[in-house]
């Protein structure tokens, strides 16, 4: 794992726990869990911030850092991760969800007609929001523990590969 890397990009634990914005948080935040990057807080991170990305609600990041805490995993990573949300992959990823949920519940998945008006918007939400949010859902839990047992098998694997490099040769 590029293990220096991810520490190089980490912002400074003792910057976010002197923000006067984040003091509200009081003593939770200098648990040394959310600021250490090993083989359990790496792939917690992943699996919490892989979650919150397909959350469709704004502050994602909030959510991810709250969900970190709360399971005591990487801060900075989990909350990093919720970008792969972002304006340019929202479009796709979300689509994709609408569809995966029209074909769980076997809907039909698409609309003759469109109109980028807030009383089409209110009719189409009410066929169009249980698809999609089940497909949402249905999403961030399997990327959420996809993205766990990955990391947490190349962890392992690079472990075990420095582990070989580190024997005597025989």
């Amino acid at each position: 794992m590029p293990k220096k890397l991810l520490k190089r990009l980490m912002p400074d634990p003792g910057t976010i726990k002197n923000n006067k914005h984040l003091r509200l948080l009081g003593s939770r935040l200098h648990d040394n869990n959310l600021w250490h990057l090993n083989r359990h807080s790496a792939a917690g991170a992943f699996a919490v911030g892989l979650f919150c990305a397909w959350m469709p609600i704004p502050f994602q990041m909030v959510v991810a850092a709250m969900l970190a805490m709360f399971f005591r995993v990487n801060l900075p990573l989990s909350a990093a991760l919720v970008w792969l949300t972002n304006p340019l992959t929202m479009g796709p990823m979300f689509y994709f969800a609408y569809r995966l949920g029209s074909f769980l519940l076997n809907r039909p998945h698409h609309y003759k007609h469109f109109e980028l008006s807030l009383a089409w918007l209110s009719s189409a939400m009410s066929s169009v929001a249980p698809p999609f949010l089940l497909g949402c859902l249905v999403m961030a839990v399997v990327s959420a523990a996809i993205g766990y047992m990955v990391i947490h098998g190349l962890w392992r694997w690079n472990i075990a590969k420095r582990w070989k490099r580190r024997r005597p040769r025989q």
